[in-house]
């Protein structure tokens, strides 16, 4: 441990922000650089537990106690030789993930954690930065094809890992440019799109071949994909949304929020939209966002910067409290009120309401009717019921709906493919992620659901160690 009393003689900081009036105006990065003299006290209020906690709390158990002491004896370099050690894409999670080893850090019990997101954040920017992230090509070649399908956080860790074993790897997606949501979800105020530009230009240099614009299933047949590849990696992501069957769900102007964030993110790069879906603009219009998650929270710092005329997130829970109640111990997440930098800048939040329909005018939707709920406890049984007399309505001309996602789209090329389907619509893999016997594997979202970017990178890792190990069997030599 660097400094024993570090916790006691530096106070938890945060990065500083743009102000709000100048970032609404552009979609650059909202966060400005720490200091290093900051970053190092920061560092330094890290305790280097006996048991680290915050390894439990993250999914890639990252060496966070390591790289802190590092950093606060300036050796950068090997903080990111630590970083690097764990985590393929640092500059992804510590933009995107939302820190469940902050949330596990033992200061945490009864004081501010420790800011590991951002001292993570700055050692990838600054190794970047320094020239000390180089592309690390295998030394010796297996002989062995990999097809990956699907370029977000899963397959592209999957994809990165196996080609530094020696495996040809080809990542097959079905966009233009590869990233999968990390391009065409996440904003470019969180993710730059050179930060993702960069890490691609690496994995190229390591020998992984991305193939866009290719639909498996569809323009590449799973049979073609089989035949040419001696293992298959599915890293299809969980893009199905959870849908509303309320009156009125198919007026013009209701959308699902990804297909808003994906052309959104497209014009900002300067790019059509896709061409077989209906535009999706929120300017100069009243915004409705229902869902209360981050895909909301992105929905709405899209919606203020493109100029809406009003928005309203709108969240079916009760408003969470601001500290963790007693039966929300540490080092469990803590279930609390989360301000997102999207909410700073503008819009209203309302929590505890049902949406029960959608009015129309001319079949476009002119408003929302809502009413109030309470959540009943009954018996560690949890239900959500309306309040009598509490209808409202609110008009809007344009409503998303952000309510999360149930799974993998159950398309073609898991059909052809034949791989089992779970009871809830997700790929079912064994314990090493094997969902056929002849070398198809599946990791991220598409067997887990919706989750975190670091959980997505974790199970990547995770099914390349596997895949690795199936490619490696004396019975494929």
């Amino acid at each position: 441990m660097p400094d024993p009393l570090g916790f006691v003689r530096f106070p938890r900081t945060s990065a500083p922000s743009r102000p709000v009036l100048e970032r609404l105006g552009d979609y650059a990065e909202i966060h400005l650089p720490t200091g290093e003299v900051e970053l190092r006290e920061q560092a330094r209020r890290c305790m280097g537990c006996g048991i680290p906690f915050c390894h439990q709390g993250c999914p890639l158990h990252n060496l966070i106690p390591d790289w802190n002491a590092l950093v606060d004896r300036k050796n950068w370099q090997q903080a990111l030789l630590r970083l690097h050690r764990t985590n393929n894409f640092p500059e992804f999670t510590g933009r995107l993930c939302p820190a469940p080893c902050e949330a596990s850090c033992v200061l945490s019990v009864n004081d501010q954690p420790v800011s590991i997101k951002e001292i993570e954040c700055s050692i990838i920017d600054r190794g970047f930065a320094e020239g000390w992230v180089r592309p690390q090509p295998a030394a010796t070649r297996s002989g062995r094809r990999v097809a990956v399908v699907g370029s977000g956080p899963a397959g592209l860790a999957a994809a990165q890992q196996l080609a530094r074993r020696g495996h040809d790897v080809t990542v097959y997606e079905a966009a233009d440019r590869p990233g999968g949501l990390l391009r065409y979800g996440i904003p470019d105020y969180k993710l730059p799109r050179e930060i993702l530009d960069r890490r691609l230009a690496q994995m190229e240099a390591e020998g992984v071949r991305f193939r866009c614009g290719v639909t498996v299933g569809r323009s590449l047949s799973a049979a073609e994909l089989l035949a040419d590849n001696d293992a298959v990696c599915l890293a299809l992501g969980a893009r199905r949304p959870r849908d509303l069957d309320i009156p009125g769900r198919r007026l013009a102007g209701v959308h699902f929020a990804l297909d808003y964030l994906e052309q959104q993110n497209r014009r900002v790069a300067g790019l059509r939209p896709p061409p077989d879906k209906p535009e999706i603009s929120a300017a100069g219009r009243r915004v409705v966002i229902l869902g209360g998650g981050d895909t909301g929270a992105d929905c709405l710092g899209n919606a203020l910067r493109e100029g809406c005329r009003e928005v309203v997130q709108m969240e079916l829970l009760p408003q969470p409290p601001l500290t963790r109640s007693a039966g929300n111990p540490w080092p469990e997440w803590p279930i609390i009120l989360r301000t997102s930098p999207a909410h700073e800048e503008g819009g209203r939040r309302l929590f505890g309401v049902e949406t029960v329909g959608f009015r129309g005018t001319g079949g476009a939707v002119a408003a929302v009717e809502f009413r109030d709920v309470t959540v009943i406890n009954d018996n560690a049984h949890q239900s959500i019921e309306p309040v009598a007399n509490s209808q409202q309505v609110i008009t809007a001309d344009l409503v998303l709906l952000a309510l999360g996602f149930t799974g993998p789209i159950l398309d073609d090329v898991l059909a052809q493919l034949r791989v089992p389907i779970d009871t809830r619509g997700r790929v079912a893999v064994s314990g090493d992620g094997l969902a056929d016997p002849a070398g198809v594997f599946a990791c991220g979202d598409a067997v887990a659901g919706a989750s975190l970017v670091v959980s997505a990178i974790a199970a990547g890792r995770e099914c390349a160690a596997a895949m690795d190990r199936w490619l490696s069997r004396p019975s494929r030599s």
